[in-house]
C-alpha cells in the first residue's frame, strides 16, 4: 500500500536557495576542520592527548552512579566506558594537568570514599602524548581523503566521471557540514566521531547513487525532454525510497540515542545528523551540481 502517490516536485527550482544554505554551513565546517590541527576545537583524548585508566571492582557497577561520583569528586571531564564485564571500567582524560600516578591516585581516593564497599585494582594504566594525538589526526585526514578518491573512482566508473565529481562534492558537503555543527555544539571530535564521519561518507554515496541510476537510466532512453525537467522526474521517481530508506535508518539511531548510553552518544548523534543531511545533499546538491556540470558542459542543454 502507498503512503502517498506520485510526487512532482521541482527540486531543482529550488537549487539556488539550498546551495546559499549550505555554502554557509560548508564554509562553518571548513572552519571546523582547519580548527581541529590548530588544537581550537574540543578534541578527544585520541587527539589532544591525555591518560587512560582501567579498573577491575570486586563488584558491578552502575555506570552514572561511577560518573556522578567523579563529578562530584572535581572529576567530571572523565570519559567513562564499560566492558562486558560491569566490574571493569576505562576512565579517559584528556592533558592531566599531572602526571600519570597524580591521575591514577586522585580517582583512587574518589572511589575509596565513594565506594568502601567496593574496593578495586587497577588493571592498566597508558598515556597518549601530543605526538601520538597529532599522529592519528594526521591519519584520520588520510582516512577521510583516501576514502573521498574511493568513492570518485567507483563512481566515475560506475557511472560517468562528471557522476563521481558531483558524487564526491556531495559527500564532501556532507561530512563539512555535520563536522561543522559537531564544532558549534562543541563536541568532543574523537576517533569514535571520525568513524561515523566516514560511515556516513558511505551511506551519502549510496543514496546519491540510487539518484544517479534513475537520472543515467533516463538520460539513456534518449528522449527529446530537457535536462532540468528529467533530473526533477528521475528524483521524484526515487523519492519514496530515499524516504523510506532514511527513516528506518532514522529509527535505529533513535534507540541508539535513547538507550545506547553516554559513550556512544556522540556517535550515535553525528549519525543521526549525517543521515538527514545526507538524504538532503542526494537531492538538494549532488544533482544540481551534475546540472551544473551539463550546463557549462553542453551550453543549452540544460534548457527547461
Amino acid at each position: 500500500m502507498d503512503i502517498w502517490g506520485e510526487t512532482n516536485i521541482d527540486f531543482l527550482g529550488k537549487r539556488f536557495i539550498m546551495f546559499a544554505i549550505s555554502g554557509i554551513l560548508v564554509v562553518i565546517g571548513v572552519i571546523a576542520t582547519i580548527a581541529i590541527p590548530l588544537g581550537k576545537a574540543n578534541l578527544g583524548t585520541d587527539f589532544a592527548g591525555g591518560v587512560a585508566i582501567q579498573f577491575r571492582f570486586e563488584r558491578p557497577l552502575v555506570i552514572d552512579e561511577v560518573r556522578k561520583l567523579l563529578a562530584d569528586g572535581g572529576l567530571k571531564d572523565a570519559s567513562l566506558q564499560q566492558f562486558a564485564e560491569p566490574n571493569k571500567l576505562l576512565i579517559r582524560f584528556k592533558k592531566s594537568g599531572g602526571d600519570l600516578r597524580e591521575t591514577s591516585k586522585k580517582i583512587g581516593e574518589v572511589f575509596t570514599r565513594g565506594m568502601p564497599a567496593n574496593p578495586y585494582t587497577v588493571d592498566s594504566t597508558s598515556e597518549v602524548g601530543p605526538t601520538v594525538g597529532k599522529k592519528l589526526q594526521k591519519d584520520a585526514l588520510w582516512a577521510v581523503g583516501i576514502s573521498m578518491l574511493g568513492i570518485l573512482i567507483y563512481v566515475a566508473w560506475r557511472f560517468e566521471f562528471r557522476f563521481g565529481v558531483a558524487a564526491v562534492a556531495a559527500t564532501f558537503h556532507d561530512l563539512f557540514v555535520v563536522m561543522g555543527l559537531l564544532f558549534i555544539f562543541n563536541k568532543e571530535m574523537n576517533l569514535l566521531i571520525i568513524t561515523a564521519l566516514l560511515t556516513l561518507a558511505g551511506y551519502s554515496l549510496t543514496d546519491t547513487v540510487v539518484v544517479f541510476d534513475r537520472i543515467r537510466e533516463n538520460m539513456a532512453k534518449k528522449t527529446k525532454e530537457p535536462v532540468i525537467p528529467l533530473i526533477n522526474r528521475s528524483i521524484n521517481e526515487v523519492l519514496r525510497r530515499t524516504i523510506v530508506t532514511s527513516l528506518t535508518t532514522l529509527i535505529s539511531l533513535v534507540a541508539l540515542l535513547l538507550i545506547g548510553g553516554e559513550v556512544i552518544h556522540d556517535f550515535s548523534l553525528t549519525l543521526f545528523v549525517g543521515i538527514l543531511i545526507g538524504t538532503y545533499s542526494s537531492i538538494f546538491i549532488a544533482s544540481p551540481i551534475l546540472l551544473f556540470w551539463k550546463e557549462h558542459g553542453r551550453p543549452g542543454a540544460a534548457k527547461a
